[in-house]
């Protein structure tokens, strides 16, 4: 299927020899440093989007921009940046990345407005464009078989768990601290980073036959731009505001050309969407999309139950979701020892199991009686269930593409998270809006009609009333409180049905033995 000439994946300084044992730890280091450095941005500004707005005087509009654009940038430029250091060079590509993203990062470490904020996060992403498929292509092209599968699930575990871990320790800079002192953590992680880099990953690129495909990258950036802006705005501007529908229109109609093209390209293509015929990679992309979009959305409903409902502060509030990421970080180190011994599609089936089991549990035991307890068991089953469902479903889609193709399947792996998380937050959230409107109104009655006209907003508006609320700020309180719940058991019980759904679609169409990519750039096995 391809003609590209691969250069030997161990190509180092000082020699073609294969990394030995402690070398390739030290690479494992490296490219789960810098990844852990991507995904902590991600997410890390979110608690402090209050002090942001009062020290630049922004409103809430531009400050959610300052959050977003760094998703934005980042999720467009991934297939372009991910075929270009397959052709460069990988360890070249990491490195430029790695400066990037690190002079982006002081930049908005000292940022005096706004406007400089947001140009140091489009930076910002661009730098994590670079970096975050060549991490899994490093992995991918440096480690032996036997390894392969054990360094992914590292990878996966970092990039599941690594976004709660980044949230938490942001949230202790911003409580202890200054909210600028964020920036300190990735360019910390980008430093030790770069120095392993530099020292003991090895480069391998890629011979093409076939020229760049440049209309294809740019086709592909502006698809990913206008699908994810629609799914960003859509909550804040309205479903069918004219910027929401604009955003639709170019990013459905760029996807369509995007495939028309490709499929014109053929073997020449960024990436040869007729793969998607074979189990491995529609299966792994399928499963990989509904759980990172089931995982974001979690973000939107647990951190207003712990801060909103349980009055617990910010730190405190991370700290609580850390349970859920270790659950799913070790089950992601487990995951290939399963896969192994099953099977890619029963490691994947027993994970979304477990996945959409912690979510029915969630969805009946969760109540304001009784808080944190309430939600533990259900949150550790789904942390482990995607945790050994992430990593099979990672190989899945990097053992579809060639090895000279690689930064494009780690892309195309990247992608898939990013699209998931975005459609997730965009839609869990609004069933949990719309679940705790539903409930809110006839819990309101005898209220003053201001305080419940803000209440009426969002649970956290509500909190906010109950100091103007005087004797009534109690049973204001326990209204919205109780909503929010209601809302909560909608968008869970929502979650529930997508799982079930995903797991019929994964016992069915999974992947079986999986497709591992032959010494000369072209799959070697038949899909499963």
């Amino acid at each position: 299927m391809s003609t590209n000439q691969r250069v030997p994946a161990a190509e180092a300084e000082g020699g073609g020899d294969a990394p030995d044992a402690r070398r390739l730890r030290t690479v494992l280091i490296a490219v789960s440093l810098a990844l852990m450095a991507v995904i902590a941005s991600v997410s890390g500004l979110n608690v402090a989007q209050t002090h942001m707005a009062v020290e630049f005087g922004a409103s809430q509009g531009t400050v959610l921009w300052i959050i977003n654009v760094y998703t934005l940038a980042l999720s467009a430029l991934l297939l372009p940046l991910g075929a270009v250091g397959d052709r460069l060079g990988r360890k070249p590509m990491l490195v430029a990345g790695l400066g990037v993203f690190g002079v982006a990062n002081v930049a908005a470490g000292v940022a005096p407005s706004a406007e400089v904020m947001l140009a140091a996060r489009v930076a910002g992403g661009a730098g994590a464009a670079m970096i975050m498929p060549i991490t899994l292509a490093v992995i991918t092209s440096t480690f032996p078989e036997e390894q392969r599968g054990k360094a992914i699930g590292v990878w996966t575990g970092v990039a599941g768990g690594g976004g709660i871990l980044g949230m938490f320790l942001s949230a202790l800079l911003v409580d202890a601290a200054d909210w600028r002192t964020l920036f300190v953590l990735p360019v910390v992680l980008v430093a030790v980073a770069l120095a392993l880099t530099l020292k003991s990953v090895p480069d391998s690129r890629e011979m093409p036959a076939h020229r760049f495909d440049t209309v294809g990258a740019l086709v592909s950036a502006v698809a990913v731009v206008g699908l994810i802006f629609v799914l960003q705005e859509g909550p804040e501007r309205g479903w069918t505001a004219p910027e929401t529908l604009t955003g639709l229109a170019v990013g459905a109609i760029a996807a369509v050309g995007f495939v028309a093209w490709e499929l014109r390209r053929r073997d020449a293509a960024l990436l040869d969407v007729r793969l998607f015929r074979e189990r491995g990679l529609a299966g792994g992309s399928v499963t990989l999309l509904v759980v990172f979009g089931v995982q974001a959305g979690f973000g939107v409903v647990l951190f207003p139950f712990f801060q909103a409902v349980l009055g617990w502060s910010g730190l405190r509030s991370t700290a609580a979701l850390m349970p859920m990421a270790v659950m799913m970080m070790a089950a992601s180190g487990v995951a290939p020892g399963l896969a192994g011994r099953t099977g890619p599609r029963a490691a994947m089936a027993v994970g979304v199991a477990l996945a959409g089991a912690g979510m029915t549990l969630m969805a009946l035991f969760v109540s304001l009686d009784g808080g944190y307890l309430s939600i533990l068991p259900g949150m550790l089953a789904t942390g482990i269930g995607m945790g050994l469902s992430m990593t099979p479903s990672t190989e899945a889609i990097t053992g579809s593409l060639p090895r000279a193709k690689q930064g494009v399947a780690s892309a195309l792996n990247d992608v898939t998270r990013e699209l998931g998380t975005a459609l997730g937050i965009a839609l869990l959230g609004a069933l949990v809006a719309g679940g705790y409107r539903d409930g809110v109104d006839d819990r309101l009655r005898g209220i003053p009609e201001g305080p419940a006209d803000t209440a009426r907003e969002g649970v956290a508006n509500a909190v906010e009333a109950a100091g103007g609320a005087g004797p009534y700020a109690g049973d204001l309180l326990h209204a919205a409180r109780q909503s929010f719940v209601d809302g909560w058991q909608q968008g869970m019980w929502a979650g529930v049905a997508v799982m079930a759904a995903l797991l019929v679609h994964v016992v069915f169409r999974g992947p079986g033995g999986g497709i591992r990519a032959g010494a000369d750039g072209a799959p070697d096995g038949t899909p499963g």
